[in-house]
């Protein structure tokens, strides 16, 4: 290990029933095993162990119950066709994962540590990594605050966990383009705010504006800038893309939008594939100006857990905007098929983005 502690492993006695491969639900059933580590200040993060999954015990002022001090990340492990298991791109949520903790005040982790102890939790629950196309075991890496103070200030204690899931798709429809709906009322994230760091609460802030779009029939929202709410910031769970008239646009990082890993996985295939990006501000004028003319071709969305999800319409102020015929486009469909060749081993890795579980 690249620090001072020993991994200490204590193995499951009462292990699970595995569930059929074609019948994975997305994130409800969980492996034998997690892995945790601690924190205390003057202590540093210490006492890594992988121990069977179950309940954990925090005082009723633990930190996190009051002030929210959280952050996570989520990957995903995949099974190769002849039976090897792949991450993809780890090293970039654990990176990501120090940026959201350092503007939440949470102590940084050792990223190559992280990593080595993720890959021991991989090889106790290879077993658990499902093997039928569209599955994935989804790795969810998390930090709490569980120092028991109400004092309003940074937490002196942590808990680090991991636990895996194995799970289907995100979207019960597949790559079937989805309905969006462009929220102008309520407000993600502001520049300046958390919107850049993977934080529970830019999660649960928006579930009443998704609950509202689901009602009227939307899979989800499309958010807008929390000062003039006219440039698009990105949807749900996801970063946004459009193709315009032949160019790729993604609102460019501002503070307020999530660095996703699948974002930047898009951007350097399609520069590999000579095919440039315009990260810029992207007003929602713009695109309906765009659908009016004929030219809004493609919209999708990008994830760790959809990968590639096509928007097929967007509803903006009573206007609706069908993309291509409610059909998935012919790039979106390329780097979908490619993104998820790589990371099953299906398609040549050429940026060496993924790493083998042995």
């Amino acid at each position: 290990m690249v620090n001072t502690y020993q991994l200490e492993v204590v193995e499951s006695t009462n292990k699970k029933d595995k569930p059929l491969h074609d019948q994975v639900p997305f994130g409800t059933i969980f492996t034998d095993h997690m892995f945790t580590l601690e924190y205390e200040e003057g202590k540093g993060w210490h006492e890594p162990k992988i121990v069977p999954y179950g309940p954990i015990t925090l005082d009723p002022a633990a930190m996190i119950f009051h002030y929210g001090q959280t952050v996570f990340e989520g990957m995903k492990a995949y099974r190769t066709e002849d039976g090897r298991v792949l991450l993809f791109r780890p090293e970039k949520n654990f990176e990501r994962l120090n940026l959201s903790s350092e503007r939440l005040s949470i102590p940084p982790v050792d990223e190559k540590a992280m990593l080595e102890y993720l890959t021991e939790l991989i090889k106790l629950e290879k077993n658990w990594v499902p093997a039928t196309q569209g599955t994935s075991l989804y790795i969810r890496p998390f930090i709490i605050s569980t120092e028991a103070n109400l004092a309003v200030a940074p937490a002196k204690a942590y808990k680090l966990m991991i636990i895996l899931s194995p799970v289907g798709s995100y979207f019960t429809g597949g790559l079937t383009p989805v309905i969006i709906h462009v929220e102008d009322q309520f407000t993600r994230a502001v520049k300046g705010g958390t919107g850049m760091a993977k934080t529970a609460g830019n999660y649960s802030s928006g579930y009443q504006a998704q609950a509202n779009a689901k009602k009227a029939g939307n899979a989800d929202v499309l958010w807008l800038d929390g000062i003039e709410k006219k440039y698009i910031e990105e949807v749900g769970s996801m970063n946004i893309f459009f193709k315009i008239n032949g160019e790729i646009v993604t609102p460019a990082l501002n503070g307020s939008i999530l660095n996703g890993i699948t974002r930047t996985s898009i951007i350097e295939l399609l520069g590999s594939w000579g095919i440039s990006v315009a990260q810029r501000k992207v007003s929602v004028n713009e695109i309906y100006e765009a659908y009016e003319a004929g030219q809004l071709e493609e919209v999708f969305g990008t994830g760790t857990a959809a990968v590639i999800s096509p928007v097929g319409e967007l509803n903006w102020q009573g206007k609706k905007m069908v993309v291509n015929n409610h059909q998935i486009g012919e790039l979106s469909q390329k780097l979908y098929d490619t993104i998820t060749g790589i990371q099953t081993g299906k398609v040549e890795d050429p940026l060496g983005w993924t790493v083998e579980v042995k």
